[in-house]
């Protein structure tokens, strides 16, 4: 074992031990982030505006400060991108994070200095938590790449500002510099095509033992390595024991990960975004992700199902329930307050309190009232794969309500690797799943309201092509897996199979 390897299992050992004090206490440790939260921006003018000094409950909070999403926090985010000083939070933030809006364009998400340290400690606490629990930490010694946007920094009235992945690479610790790839030169630059381009020269003659990113495009990277050495990535990096990835749902892509590799390999899990990082996959034993509580967010759940009405009910941690899909509600210390991220979650567990995905409150099918998510059509999807030996690039759903004398339906576009052995077999696995996960998508098949589901093949590289044509291909753009209208299948007609 090398000094890093045992340096490192020491350094995880000791995390481990400081991490499971608030673990143990999770109740009590969201209680006391909120209120350092409310003391430490109550003298901000959205902390006068909203009358922080008087609340000293949740429900003092609930009465006071609305939910809000990106848009209607719009005028106060504004005043801190002109330079104003105690908006949102004390003093101006560190960083700008620049991600694509829809109604309101670029949006600008401020990082404060407090907030930056959790994103950069929950990544690395999620790494050391994984030497903790397997004892495996070989792996520091061997060459780490994580796919990410570039670190070039533009400024707006005087904060920097860029991608959150480039905000990232500047804290890279220095013991893992060495290790660290692609060079900054390549890192900067910006056509995402070029750049995995010369990522793959820059690597494919190194050991690669850990690789990060969005899994589509840690995808792309892996088909052009193995096009241009013609050789499995798991022979091509026989150190290659840990991928780390989020950003989407991992399962649909494992099939197609897997034979590009060669072998399994281990993978972690993370939640991360602008916003915060909530939450990273605490064992290799079990699923979902360990919510993280000591962050400097304090979080509330809105039942997705109640969401859009009015009175709907914003309850906290002690009062959530199992299997519930709830839409997270973030307050942090960069001055997002009753935040609504747009991602929704489930808990899985209480002990400790562990969440998965499920999808987005704005990306469902419910032409019909069906009301089918993300994880639904995602789950559906991984059985159907595991029954016909299918493997998968890319898929997304749509429904279908313009039919001539027949039933309407969801339409499944779907880019093959390997087709499945048995098309029939395969539809009727997605159906038979959804059914089974969802009762209102179940009433609407068996009562003759909506036909079994239909897919349309989409030809190689047909998605790659979509998003280039969009303008959102690379970086952190991902294909939304599901929505309510056409718009995204309307633009994939052109990259279908006839």
């Amino acid at each position: 074992m090398s000094l890093k390897s045992f340096a490192a299992k020491i350094f995880a050992k000791n995390i481990a031990a400081k991490n499971a004090k608030w673990i143990s206490k999770p109740i009590e440790t969201q209680e006391k982030v909120f209120k350092q939260l409310i003391q430490k921006a109550a003298n901000t003018k959205f902390g006068k505006d909203h009358g922080f000094n008087a609340i000293k409950t949740h429900s003092d909070f609930v009465k006071n400060v609305p939910v809000r999403d990106y848009e209607a926090l719009k005028n106060y985010v504004d005043e801190v991108v002109e330079g104003k000083s105690n908006v949102l939070w004390p003093g101006k933030p560190a960083y700008f994070a620049k991600t694509s809006g829809t109604t309101s364009g670029a949006k600008y998400i401020p990082i404060t200095k407090e907030s930056i340290k959790y994103q950069i400690q929950a990544s690395r606490d999620a790494i050391l938590n994984y030497i903790n629990e397997t004892g495996e930490a070989d792996f520091v010694n061997g060459r780490m790449i994580f796919l990410q946007g570039s670190p070039i920094l533009q400024e707006k009235n005087g904060v920097k500002l860029g991608r959150l992945s480039g905000i990232s690479a500047h804290y890279v610790p220095k013991y893992l510099q060495r290790n660290r790839l692609p060079s900054w030169e390549t890192n900067c630059i910006e056509d995402w095509e070029t750049k995995v381009n010369k990522i793959v020269e820059e690597t494919k003659d190194e050991n690669m033992s850990v690789i990060a990113g969005i899994p589509s495009w840690v995808q792309m990277y892996f088909e052009k390595l193995q096009a241009d050495t013609g050789k499995k990535v798991g022979d091509l990096f026989k150190g290659f024991q840990l991928f780390i990835y989020g950003g989407v749902n991992y399962e649909p892509y494992r099939a197609k990960f897997e034979n590009l590799i060669g072998r399994k390999v281990d993978s972690i899990e993370l939640f991360p975004a602008s916003e915060g990082f909530f939450a990273y996959q605490n064992s290799q034993q079990e699923n979902g992700m360990l919510l993280l509580l000591n962050s400097g967010i304090f979080y509330e759940f809105i039942n997705a199902d109640n969401f859009y009405e009015d009175d709907a009910e914003r309850i906290t941690l002690k009062d959530i329930e199992i299997g519930v899909n709830y839409v997270m509600i973030i307050s942090t210390n960069a001055g997002l307050w009753g935040y609504n991220l747009g991602d929704t979650i489930q808990f899985i567990s209480k002990n400790p309190y562990k969440v998965i995905v499920s999808g987005r409150i704005k990306h469902f099918i419910s032409a019909f009232g069906e009301h089918v998510i993300a994880k639904e059509v995602e789950e559906a999807m991984q059985m159907a794969i595991k029954a016909t030996d299918a493997r998968i690039n890319e898929f997304t759903v749509a429904p279908q309500t313009v039919t001539n004398n027949e039933l309407p339906y969801h339409e499944w576009f779907i880019e093959f690797e390997n087709e499945p052995k048995d098309m029939e077999l395969f539809v009727k696995t997605i159906d038979e799943s959804l059914q089974k996960q969802n009762s209102y998508y179940f009433d609407l098949i068996d009562g003759k309201v909506l036909q079994t589901l239909k897919v349309t093949k989409v030809e190689k590289n047909g998605f790659k092509n979509y998003m280039v044509n969009i303008g959102k291909f690379g970086g952190q753009n991902k294909v939304q897996r599901l929505s309510n209208d056409r718009k995204l299948a309307e633009g994939l007609k052109e990259f279908t199979v006839n």
